[in-house]
């Protein structure tokens, strides 16, 4: 009896300390990197001006987008989610992460497997003990087995190759969100720059009907003889002109509109967009607190995944100083007869651990450690990295939208009085008191502020849409992670 119970109990003792170091894990405990955090964005602080400003309740923080109010800009932006080729690649990417996920929680669980085989041979007469010219028969053996094996996980290798699994894939979802953002940012800005574009168009088609009336003026003038013929060259070479610009508008167009329709899954051919001309558009966007941005831009997220993979796979790497468990097992048949391989008599079984740890290679183990420490400080300098340009984008369109609010209203300003100097020269040449270079410089002026007036236009709704995306894209008042941040008006009404 007490012969029995010895083994019994030394085998209980080995179970319990197998179960214990089961427990035991070699790798390093992660923890994010720190990152200095401003309290407040230098462009808010430098700006006095700046108020507090509540997000629209009604606007959902993933349909950022709609702040606008443009039905135009909503339907692209869902055409574009349901059909852009780039947001498809993403998504199948973060399917690959999930399924390579999937195969490292099937470490967790023993592999079974099943095999059915017939094995013919002749053993050497040699390896018997007989004579070299020995005849030595044939024989076949019939099999069919089921096997299983299970690594024992000593040192949280397998936990390790899971959780490094699971980062990487959480750093792919936030790597879709990163790509789903600048599509959407793409499309908008893309819808901006066509609609600027129109309104260039509408200003110049305005113009050359303007000068096409100023060269009916000159051309009777000229024929009652009270002006020279120069001036009526230069009437045609202005008209001439401004048709030659205005063609060049629709090239730069119709690359827009192509463009466009890429972004939207379509070939160009597919997509036509009407002329639009731009208004002048202005929103609140709530930059809030730049701690909050490392929550809410995904490609801060997904670096701060890749570190905790990378951390992971130190863990892996570590527990190749180790011992490794695997428990294998089989059963089933084997027989010199096909007819008796399922005989009770013809069963066979194995069934035994396997602890191995390799004694010598060389420096190859401490080489995937030192590999994947290199890798973990590389992943916290991105991080680092991705944080300051976070903070670079945020603070460079809140810079754009602040001095194109005071830009706009000095252009304003340029445009009231360009117009009015036309004005006057045209009444002045008609009385003959100034020459027709007086009405050109005007009239061009004119031309000229108006452009840089629209294109300001267009400049502050794609600053707006820029400062989205550097934000992470739109925001919800309602969520408890943001109800507490203060917001700042970075556009104000005109």
């Amino acid at each position: 009896m007490m012969n029995t119970i010895k083994p019994l109990k030394s085998a209980s003792s080995l179970l319990m300390l197998l179960l214990v170091l089961a427990g035991c894990s070699v790798a390093p405990i992660y923890q994010k990197a720190e990152v200095t955090t401003p309290a407040a964005y230098k462009e808010v602080q430098a700006n006095s001006n700046w108020k507090e400003a509540q997000p629209s309740e009604e606007v959902a923080r993933g349909d950022w987008w709609k702040i606008f109010a443009d039905d135009s800009l909503n339907e692209m932006e869902s055409q574009a989610m349901a059909a852009n080729q780039n947001l498809k690649a993403a998504a199948a990417r973060l399917k690959q992460s999930r399924a390579l996920r999937q195969d490292a929680r099937a470490g967790l669980l023993p592999q079974v497997n099943a095999g059915l085989g017939a094995n013919r041979g002749r053993a050497a007469p040699a390896s018997q003990g007989l004579p070299e010219n020995a005849r030595m028969p044939t024989s076949t053996t019939y099999n069919a087995q089921l096997g299983a094996s299970y690594e024992l996980d000593l040192f949280g290798r397998v936990a390790s190759s899971i959780d490094a699994a699971t980062a990487d894939t959480q750093k792919n979802e936030a790597l879709f969100q990163s790509v789903q953002l600048a599509l959407q940012a793409d499309v908008a800005q893309a819808y901006f720059l066509l609609r600027e574009l129109d309104a260039e168009q509408a200003l110049y088609a305005a113009t050359v009907e303007l000068r096409s009336k100023t060269l009916k003026l000159v051309q009777t003038r000229f024929n009652e003889g009270d002006i020279s013929e120069l001036d009526l060259a230069r009437a045609k070479a202005e008209l001439a002109t401004a048709q030659s610009e205005s063609l060049g508008l629709a090239r730069s167009r119709a690359v827009a509109e192509h463009a466009l329709a890429v972004l939207l899954g379509k070939t160009p051919a597919e997509f036509n967009f009407l002329p639009r001309p731009l208004s002048r558009i202005v929103v609140n966007v709530p930059a809030g607190l730049p701690s909050a941005l490392l929550e809410r831009r995904p490609d801060i997220a997904a670096a701060e995944r890749s570190m905790a993979a990378a951390n992971a796979r130190t863990g892996v790497a570590r527990s190749a100083f180790f011992p490794r468990l695997d428990i294998t097992g089989s059963a089933g048949y084997a027989s010199a007869s096909l007819g008796d391989l399922l005989n009770w008599s013809s069963r066979t079984f194995l069934l035994g651990p396997l602890l191995s740890m390799p004694l010598f290679d060389g420096g190859r183990r401490q080489a995937s450690v030192d590999r994947a420490g290199a890798v973990y400080e590389e992943d916290v300098a991105n991080y680092r990295q991705t944080v300051l340009n976070a903070f670079r984008e945020v603070e460079d369109n809140l810079a754009d939208l602040r001095i194109l609010r005071d830009q706009t209203q000095a252009q304003d300003n340029a445009v009231q009085a360009a117009e009015r100097a036309a004005k006057l020269s045209h009444v002045q040449y008609r009385e003959g008191s100034v020459s027709y270079l007086n009405v050109i410089d005007a009239d061009r002026t004119v031309l000229q502020q108006q452009r840089i007036a629209a294109q300001l236009d267009g400049a502050r709704a794609r600053s707006a849409v820029s400062l989205i995306r550097a934000l992470g894209g739109g925001w919800d008042s309602r969520s408890p992670a943001v109800a507490t941040i203060k917001h700042v008006q970075v556009a104000n009404a005109e």
